[in-house]
């Protein structure tokens, strides 16, 4: 009986824990794909750049409804007790006689609601318009940021498809070099080979190891960069879908674009400074406004009651109320005006001078981009065709050395012109789409 209740303990313990691991292996997530479109749409939503900038925009766009409330009544409530601790005395005479009378109450209230309404502020409307600008300016920093995200997850998706392919003809040379490296351990155990050439083949096989782990080291990086720039979690299942080779077609069917019609009038760094230049001639106009007369109509309206005792229900309450307008001329300020005013068009002249110093470079680095897509384009043709035939070349040599017709050495020349052809192909389309986002990027394209 007890062997029987053990059985169907140890049963029933199995089963829980079975049922666990069920739980645990459904709990997992399942990886899923992801092209270049769909990344740079999940980066524009999540990535903490982007949020970081729309919340600057939001900011001032606060603010500057701020500003303009200042534009609107200021109503306020106020109320205020004094009490008199020695009260004001009068001297009378009356029939040639001096009599002392005390004047006023002991205690004194007022509660009432005061009203300020600005009717001509012109540094307030400056000051508007000068906000204006500090919005479009978030504005256009806000797309800056988006443009230098697309950029960056643009080359790093390229150089990710250009690592993952290079790994895979990396390990495939290195899984071919070690068969030819068991072929000719087992023919050197026949002694049909020399014991310097087994060992070359040891040597030559070994030296591929290291750089087959560092290009899956700086594949699984670039992996885990694009899930930072897309926002996510570096540990979210996500296979980055896509083929260096599907550019092929797009990079042959069109041309370099021509410098004539190209145009730096979306480029975000110029449009910042020209946004700059514009607020530095609208904080002119304020420092002028600043120096102008300004007139506001204030109102009041309250309640008042004197008493010397602190019966509350027998108080009597008057009202009291007025209208009236308050005019301010500054006159002393006029003196440090034309000092801030030359400090401002000093500041123009800088700014000025650095657009087009930037605007020059701007070209230089357009002119750079479209000869490395020149660039780029011819090592691409060249490649493809030496690609070919360096892997005839390859499997020639492979089946000569099988039979006896080539030496090891020029099996392994093979080997290395048909790798070094294989990267060189992929870099030269790695090369031309990165030029192209740099491109895109300072001309100004989402």
């Amino acid at each position: 009986m007890n062997k029987n209740l053990f059985k169907v303990t140890i049963t029933i313990v199995l089963l829980l824990l079975s049922s666990q691991f069920k739980g645990v292996a459904q709990t997992e997530k399942e990886p899923y794909h992801l092209n270049l479109a769909q990344v740079l749409e999940i980066a524009m939503s999540e990535s903490p750049t982007v949020k970081i900038a729309e919340r600057g925009v939001l900011m001032k766009q606060y603010y500057k409804k701020e500003q303009i409330v200042g534009l609107f009544p200021d109503l306020s409530f106020a109320a205020g007790y004094n009490r008199t601790l020695k009260k004001q005395k009068m001297v009378m005479d009356f029939n040639g006689m001096s009599m002392e009378i005390e004047v006023g109450s002991s205690n004194s209230y007022n509660a009432g609601l005061n009203m300020q309404l600005p009717l001509v502020i012109p540094a307030l409307w400056e000051n508007l318009k000068l906000t204006q600008l500090d919005v479009e300016l978030s504005l256009e920093k806000a797309r800056a940021s988006k443009l230098d995200l697309k950029n960056q997850i643009e080359k790093t998706f390229y150089t990710y498809l250009m690592l993952k392919e290079s790994y895979d003809f990396l390990q495939k040379n290195y899984q071919n070099s070690e068969k030819n490296n068991k072929l000719i351990n087992d023919k050197f155990d026949q002694g049909l080979v020399s014991e310097f050439e087994k060992m070359r083949s040891d040597v030559q096989l070994a030296n591929q190891k290291p750089n087959l782990l560092s290009t899956k080291n700086g594949l699984e990086l670039t992996e885990k960069l694009l899930k930072v720039l897309m926002g996510v979690d570096v540990n979210e299942p996500i296979i980055f879908d896509g083929e260096l080779g599907a550019y092929e077609e797009a990079m042959l069917s069109k041309n370099s674009p021509a410098i004539a019609d190209l145009s730096l009038n979306n480029n975000s760094d110029l449009k910042q400074l020209e946004l700059g230049m514009d607020q530095l001639k609208q904080a002119k106009s304020l420092i002028v406004a600043s120096t102008l007369p300004s007139l506001a109509m204030t109102g009041l309206y309250q309640y008042a009651s004197l008493s010397n005792d602190f019966n509350f229900a027998e108080y009597n309450w008057f009202p009291y109320s007025m209208i009236g307008f308050s005019l301010q001329i500054p006159i002393v300020s006029w003196a440090s005006t034309g000092y801030k005013l030359k400090q401002n068009n000093l500041s123009q002249q800088n700014l000025q001078d650095s657009r087009q110093t930037l605007e020059y470079s701007l070209w230089v680095n357009i002119y750079q981009a479209i000869d490395k897509m020149d660039l780029a384009k011819e090592n691409y043709i060249s490649t493809s065709e030496t690609l070919k035939i360096a892997q005839k070349a390859y499997e020639i040599a492979q089946k000569q050395y099988d039979v006896g017709l080539a030496t090891w050495l020029d099996l392994t020349n093979a080997e290395f012109a048909l790798t070094s052809t294989q990267l060189q192909y992929l870099q030269s389309i790695h090369d031309y789409l990165s030029a192209q986002s740099d491109l895109n990027k300072i001309i100004g394209i989402n």
